[in-house]
Order: C-alpha cells, then structure tokens, then sequence
C-alpha cells in the first residue's frame, strides 16, 4: 500500500505526520469518493513529487474515472481562482473586487461528479493555497448543501496533513542532496 511507505518515509521528528496521515486516511469517516477525491486533489496542490506519486495511484483506484479527473480537475481550477481571489482580497482597492474575472471555470458549473464533491475538493485545496475567500464561498455552499461541518472540517484536516508531509518530505529530500 503506497499510504504505508508514504508513512514509512516521514522522519521520525515528524511522527505526528505518520500518525495524522494514517487516521485522516484510513480512518476517515468520509465516503470513498469524496476522500480519495480529496487525497488526489490535495496530493496535486501540495506541490511534492514524493506525495503524489505515492497516492496517486491508491487515488485512481477508489475512484471512477470521472472522479478522478474531477479531482484533478478541482486542483486545477482552483490553482488558479485561489491566486486570481486571495490577491483580490489582499489589494487595499476595493475596486478589484467589483470588475469582473473574465475567467473560464466552465468545470465547477458541470465537474462531471457530485457537486458536493468537487465542492469538498476545491475547499480542500483552497485551505492548502490560502484563499480565504475561496474557502468561505465553497463552505458556504457546502452547508447550504446540508453538509455538516464535521465532513468539512475533515476535508480540511486531510489537506493540511498532506500539505505537512509534503513539505517535511521535500525539505528531507533537499537536506539530504
């Protein structure tokens, strides 16, 4: 199982690492698709090799191929409206936020899955990329979905141990060249 060598790969100053990325993934009360949709989009948004090419596959595995290519999808897109709206957010000229985008995002309107799911994804990946603007748009739609806070809190959850490996992952790989 590639979560078990991902785990066997985290420094041992880095233990919680191990132990958060077994519970959030392999306990996770989450239904399959929304949490290998989760992984995938959160392993792409993380930026690491290491982290990608270790849950990737497990990903494609518990996943239709319309899941997964809405997660990658959901990566995606959101890599690009977290830069376009944090930055918006972040510039003291209101202006910015009354002009219009301009952008295509044509996949959340139709992502070929649930909307609840690429929503739960794109919320995920917004917590990792910071786009506080995008997580408070997602999240609402997702309550007004009738999700519960506790699946969006682990959606979130995943992202930030993912995120966390990575980058423990990826400085253990410069330290050691």
């Amino acid at each position: 199982m590639a979560l078990d060598e991902l785990k066997s790969a985290v420094p041992d100053y880095a233990k919680d690492l191990k132990l958060n990325l077994g519970s959030v993934i392999g306990n996770s009360d989450l239904p399959q698709q929304q949490l290998w949709g989760t992984v995938l989009a959160c392993a792409i948004a993380s930026r690491s090799p290491k982290v990608l090419r270790e849950l990737e596959p497990e990903a494609k595995a518990n996943l239709s191929p319309e899941a997964y290519t809405a997660a990658k999808s959901a990566a995606a897109v959101m890599a690009m409206n977290n830069v376009f709206y944090r930055t918006r957010h972040l510039l003291s000229d209101p202006e910015y936020g009354t002009m219009r985008a301009g952008l295509r995002m044509n996949v959340i309107g139709n992502p070929g899955v649930e909307k609840v799911d690429f929503e739960l994804w794109s919320l995920a990946v917004s917590a990792i990329n910071g786009c506080g603007q995008c997580l408070d748009s997602h999240e609402q739609v997702l309550r007004k979905a009738g999700v519960d806070r506790e699946t969006i809190q682990e959606a979130f959850k995943i992202a930030a141990v993912i995120q966390a490996v990575g980058v423990t992952l990826d400085s253990e790989s410069v330290l050691s060249e």
